[in-house]
């Protein structure tokens, strides 16, 4: 009797045969039941390998580090803190976790808390575009584009050339996550008050004229700015009576003392802008130059202006060597009547920044909680209560590594208002802090 086939086969083939038989076969038996055991270890081995592999390669998100509580000036600073300052804000670190190499863009939304569904039907008809010129302060970045992120919107982000190549990474990373978020295709060495400034935005404005979001206005912000209204209160402001169809410059006619800035030559020599020449020709088509903030609302209709018009092509030109161009470029063109949007008896009105001036103490502020550079007032959370009641669009400057309890609260201030406003159902994961009691029961 042959003995051949599975392993059931042969048992009972044996238990027919004598005990010969069964002493002949046991040694064979052992072994193959030696080797299988091996083999079951050897897949269990390959199998943790195998696992711990796929772990790796998934690229877990890292850990973000316990955060710093609230401030208790807070209470002080803004309306209704004391519902929310014994809170607890559920990250910190933000800068390690995109600077990581592991990122995992399926995750970042929600370990970040970005929203990511439009919070009313009116805002989803009315979509903004966003330029922020950046060169330092990656956190600050994170909670501004974080603040101001909508999945209706489009974002363009110009990192200076000169910023380091770690930055730009972790930059054009964070921006890889999203559909409506990209780096200016040009980058340009950004010099303070310099031509370079003033082309930064150009690029971003010639990007964003490809795009095939609709957007409705364009705003520029820098990289130390942060909201103090919601976007649906921005689209309110920005499609209300006085500005549906203008755009927002705030300026005037160009003051004598200023004057200086545009009748002399000036270059951009190193890091700094200096007067290189005699005087200037006069600007051209005899257009009056006015003087005004760097920062705007601007309609498509006008971008395509700026991008097109031979007036603004050769102002432009002109401008190249004057000091400080986007304090007159902006603005000057916004007061062509044939431009788009044109607001030819426009003032300072239109509340886009809320800016501290050193000048200014006394008169427009009571001072600075914080400290100046170049004459801005740097906030503390003392300063709050003072932007709260300048019901401006934005507030300009904060510092990640002064004073970072300002920003902590005006961070959870905005974020309350903003989803307070939402006419969808709110996501846990658009939450910046939690109730105590919510804390223990997660950490349970």
């Amino acid at each position: 009797m042959s003995c051949l086939g599975d392993e059931e086969s042969q048992l009972s083939c044996l238990s027919f045969r004598g005990n010969g038989a069964v002493k002949m076969t046991t040694r064979s038996i052992v072994r193959q039941l030696g080797w299988l055991k091996c083999s079951f270890l050897l897949c269990l081995v390959m199998s943790g390998s195998i696992f711990w592999v796929l772990r790796l390669t998934e690229s877990p998100a890292p850990m973000l580090t316990p955060c710093r509580p609230f401030s208790n000036r807070c209470r002080d600073a803004l309306p209704d803190a004391d519902a929310w300052i014994k809170w607890h804000r559920l990250d910190c670190q933000l800068q390690r976790y995109v600077t990581n190499k592991k990122l995992r863009c399926s995750s970042l939304t929600r370990d970040l808390h970005f929203v990511t569904r439009a919070l009313s039907h009116e805002e989803e008809e009315y979509p903004l575009a966003f330029i922020l010129t950046v060169h330092k302060e990656l956190e600050l970045l994170l909670r501004l584009l974080r603040a101001i992120y909508a999945p209706q919107n489009v974002y363009c982000i110009h990192v200076d050339a000169k910023a380091p190549q770690e930055y730009r990474l972790a930059v054009q990373n964070l921006a890889g996550c999203f559909k409506n978020v990209f780096l200016s295709s040009r980058s340009e060495t950004v010099t303070y008050a310099g031509f370079s400034r003033l082309k930064a935005d150009l690029n971003c404005m010639a990007d964003l004229a490809e795009s095939q979001v609709g957007w409705r206005k364009v705003l520029n912000l820098c990289g130390q700015d942060f909201p103090l209204k919601s976007n649906l209160e921005l689209v309110r402001h920005l499609q209300s009576k006085e500005w549906r169809d203008r755009n927002m410059t705030p300026g005037i006619k160009q003051p004598a003392h200023f004057r200086r800035r545009t009748n002399v030559r000036y270059g951009e020599i190193g890091s700094r802008v200096a007067v290189i020449g005699g005087n200037k020709d006069p600007p051209p088509h005899n257009l009056q130059i006015y003087f005004g903030s760097a920062y705007y609302a601007l309609t498509r209709g006008f971008v395509n202006f700026v991008l097109e018009s031979p007036k603004a092509r050769d102002l432009l030109e002109w401008s190249r060597d004057t000091y400080s161009p986007d304090e007159h470029y902006w603005v000057t063109l916004n007061h062509v009547r044939e431009a788009p949007g044109s607001n030819v008896d426009g003032g300072w009105e239109g509340g886009i920044r809320a800016i501290k001036w050193e000048d200014q103490i006394g008169k427009a502020h009571d001072g600075c909680n914080g400290r100046y550079v170049r004459s801005i007032c740097i906030y503390g959370v003392e300063d709050l209560p003072w932007l709260i009641r300048k019901n401006h669009m934005f507030a300009n400057k904060f510092e990640n590594d002064f004073l970072p309890e300002a920003l902590d609260c005006l961070e959870q201030w905005h974020r309350n208002k903003l989803l307070s406003h939402a006419s969808v159902p709110i996501e846990s994961s658009w939450l910046l802090a939690t109730p105590s009691d919510s804390h223990r029961d997660i950490a349970a």
